[in-house]
């Protein structure tokens, strides 16, 4: 009897040795040079430009070695205040998101509310939160709650903005069709309002986060009280004329910044892992 036929490496037919050819793992979107590249020569000249400066005129910026030794110098000190940066900016951007994530929900489902809230919240929005940040020290005391509620302020408008967009713009047939099934609100809201208001959600987000940071900061700088946080101690170093610890602190709280938005930017792709693009902010 003849030999069975083997099937081996060298009688492959060309289509065969094509499937079981390995491909080369892909580049990560974050290693190639294209994306990595401009910003890094971006950073190098503006350290550049910085040395330039504080050699020239150290009162107006320290060098960079500078920061950096005062930054290594006492890291339990900077360490402290950033946490007390980060719980204020924790909790009071969940204070203004819930809040203005909430609001927009009520406003979409009735229009009424929206006419009789929405010029309310455009005169606290015009309202400097500096102003207010005193006002808040008379009324809720020495502590926290002041800084909470300046920082939720600052994150509320945008989140309200661009929630309400997302849920008011949902697609029109799928909004007939489960009108049509006499679907209730609650349904309309499950199924179709609040995921596909996920896209301007996190487009909100996107911008509050940097601004609950940006509210911390100003909190620490205008409430009374503990003298405790990144803000603080840049109040505290400026009027020492000490510049390495201001901006050693401002460079923590970019750093802060940097993270938040890093890390929403995770948690996009987990979430919105069928959108293919970013919702432009409102």
């Amino acid at each position: 009897m003849p030999k069975p036929a083997t099937l081996t490496p060298g009688r492959l037919g060309a289509t065969q040795q094509i499937a079981v050819t390995k491909l080369p793992p892909a580049t990560p979107k974050w290693a190639r040079p294209r994306n990595w590249l401009p910003p890094a020569v971006a950073f190098v000249i503006v350290a550049g430009l910085w040395q330039l400066v504080a050699v020239l005129d150290p009162y107006v910026l320290p060098r960079i070695e500078k920061v950096v030794a005062s930054l290594l110098g006492d890291p339990n000190m900077y360490l402290a205040n950033f946490l007390v940066t980060l719980q204020e900016v924790l909790i009071g951007s969940a204070i203004g998101i819930l809040a203005g994530f909430g609001l927009a929900v009520v406003m979409s489902e009735f229009a009424v509310v929206e006419r009789a809230v929405m010029p309310l919240v455009v005169v606290l929005m015009v309202t400097p939160v500096v102003a207010v940040a005193p006002a808040l020290v008379v009324a809720f005391g020495f502590s926290m709650t002041p800084k909470y509620i300046v920082t939720a302020i600052m994150v509320f408008f945008p989140m309200l903005v661009n929630s309400l967009a997302g849920l008011r713009g949902v697609d029109p047939r799928a909004l007939n069709v489960l009108q049509t099934l006499h679907a209730s609100r609650w349904e309309i809201f499950r199924d179709l309002r609040f995921p596909g208001s996920m896209p301007y959600v996190f487009a909100g987000l996107r911008v509050s986060l940097p601004l609950g940071v940006v509210g911390a900061a100003v909190a620490e700088f205008v409430a009374a009280g503990d003298q405790a946080g990144l803000g603080s101690l840049i109040t505290v170093a400026a009027a020492q004329a000490n510049l390495p610890v201001t901006w050693g602190s401002i460079v923590l709280l970019a750093i802060l910044g940097i993270l938040l938005i890093t890390v929403l930017s995770l948690v996009r792709k987990r979430v919105l892992w069928w959108s293919d693009g970013e919702v432009t902010p409102r």
